[in-house]
């Protein structure tokens, strides 16, 4: 079995799949608050009270792989790693370590792991048999845009402020305004200030992602054909509010990783 972790900013992702990708699946995913000073022991206690209550071995880990945009994390997890499975992880972006697609942009260093991940799940999973350009839209700290070409290279995107910090942001900046949950609202209009809040975040973030996908698509003129994925917890709520995202993926990285994994020849 492999264990795939995503670990970014505000959360890190781990998924337990079985089986040969694509064709295999995941047994259990589960999230937790990314915390630099976690230790291997933090970590070990989590994954067996995960696999307990899953039902799964905890002894049946026998591959790890990971993408960290954390440096300070990464020491915890790579021992942790080690531990569970006995073999070195799998680190996305280290030397050694292919992605199979070109990074087509100034300095490609630059660009975080996860997103790296992303193009090439987005390219393998749902580029086939699609003739044009992707937008993988991903709902994270940073909401993201990045496109990929129809070879399945990076070509770069866009980055803005995530919409939990925008939340974050106004409660903490308003003496008056209250903390509030992310909803599609009712109405556009606000009756209250929840409500007007709620509508504020929701279809001026709708407002923020329609116009970006019309730029991008724009910039490469009429006629080319582009597909939309979104991805992260967000990305089901706001795919309800518009048509420009055709798909939604809330477990892009965590393929990606899987991806990677067997790409690069690791045993699982």
């Amino acid at each position: 079995m492999l264990l795939a972790i995503d670990c970014g900013n505000t959360n890190t992702v781990m998924g337990l799949y079985d089986g040969a990708a694509p064709t295999g699946k995941f047994c259990h995913i589960f999230r937790m608050e990314t915390d630099a000073g976690l230790i291997l022991d933090d970590y070990q206690t989590r994954l067996t009270h995960e696999m307990r209550d899953a039902g799964l071995d905890a002894g049946s880990i026998t591959g790890v792989v990971m993408a960290s945009v954390v440096p300070g994390a990464e020491p915890g997890l790579k021992s942790f790693a080690r531990a569970v499975s006995g073999v070195e992880p799998v680190v996305i972006g280290s030397a050694g370590v292919e992605l199979g697609i070109k990074v087509e942009i100034d300095n490609p260093s630059e660009v975080g792991a996860d997103r790296l991940v992303n193009a090439v799940a987005a390219h393998v999973i749902y580029g086939a048999g699609h003739s044009g350009p992707l937008i993988v839209l991903d709902f994270g700290t940073a909401t993201t845009f990045d496109v990929v070409t129809s070879d399945g290279n990076y070509a770069g995107g866009i980055i803005a402020p995530g919409i939990n910090l925008a939340v974050k942001a106004l409660g903490d900046g308003a003496a008056l305004l209250p903390k509030i949950e992310v909803v599609k609202p009712d109405r556009v209009i606000g009756t209250g200030t929840v409500s007007a809040m709620q509508s504020g975040i929701y279809w001026g973030y709708m407002g923020l992602i329609e116009g970006i996908v019309t730029r991008i698509r724009a910039s490469y003129g009429q006629g080319v054909p582009f597909k939309v994925i979104a991805t992260g917890g967000l990305a089901p709520l706001f795919a309800d509010g518009t048509d420009v995202i055709d798909v939604t993926d809330p477990d892009l990285t965590l393929h990606g990783l899987v991806l990677l994994h067997q790409m690069n020849g690791a045993a699982s």
